[in-house]
């Protein structure tokens, strides 16, 4: 697992108020590349970064190098007060069409219970790819609340499930990777909570 994490790529759908501070806080210790639909968001980020452990693109084939994709984007209610899966099935589409073989998936967008699993791995699987042979499934709920400065992202407790076990420790060293000294990483396994 060490080995693994040591080259590995992470890419990032949704470049929004979750996305783009998780790119960057990923950018100190493994390569990058955040991915938007938003082309004048893509070259406007690209003005004004010089990280060189971070590419931003609106390219979704670069997805292809990446060994982890985290999707960030937005889930909004809708007028019947339903959460809008739509932006979180369009970026499984994405991923689906432009991931590659022995990929992590986390879903960090804000969603019920059953959406990692119901919703988002039957849409990679379109890929041809299986979930548990292909690809790895995880989710860890957003925790970034904008404007507040108490909560920030080096100081949330964070939460990692996976879809297994061996799934769930990845993650949790993924994300405890990113800044083992402030982030407080706790991994949601099956029987232990």
């Amino acid at each position: 697992m060490q080995n693994r994490l040591t080259e590995a790529v992470v890419g990032i759908v949704g470049l929004g108020y979750v996305g783009l501070p998780l790119a960057e806080a990923f950018s100190h210790q493994f390569k990058v590349i955040g991915f938007d639909t938003n082309h004048s968001r893509v070259k406007e980020l690209n003005l004004k970064h010089s990280n060189e452990n971070l590419t931003i693109v609106d390219n979704p084939g670069q997805l292809k190098q990446a060994d982890f994709i985290i999707i960030t984007v937005p889930t909004p209610v809708t007028k019947s007060r339903e959460p809008d899966l739509s932006y979180v099935t369009s970026a499984a589409r994405i991923v689906s069409q432009n991931m590659k073989a022995g990929c992590t998936v986390i879903l960090e967008s804000t969603v019920y219970p059953g959406v990692t699993e119901e919703v988002v791995k039957p849409i990679l699987e379109e890929s041809g790819f299986r979930c548990g042979q292909d690809f790895k499934i995880a989710y860890s709920p957003e925790r970034i609340n904008p404007g507040d400065e108490e909560h920030t992202l080096d100081k949330i407790i964070k939460v990692v499930a996976g879809m297994n076990k061996e799934t769930t420790e990845l993650a949790t060293e993924l994300y405890g990777r990113t800044s083992p000294s402030t982030y407080n990483y706790k991994p949601l396994t099956d029987k232990s909570q």
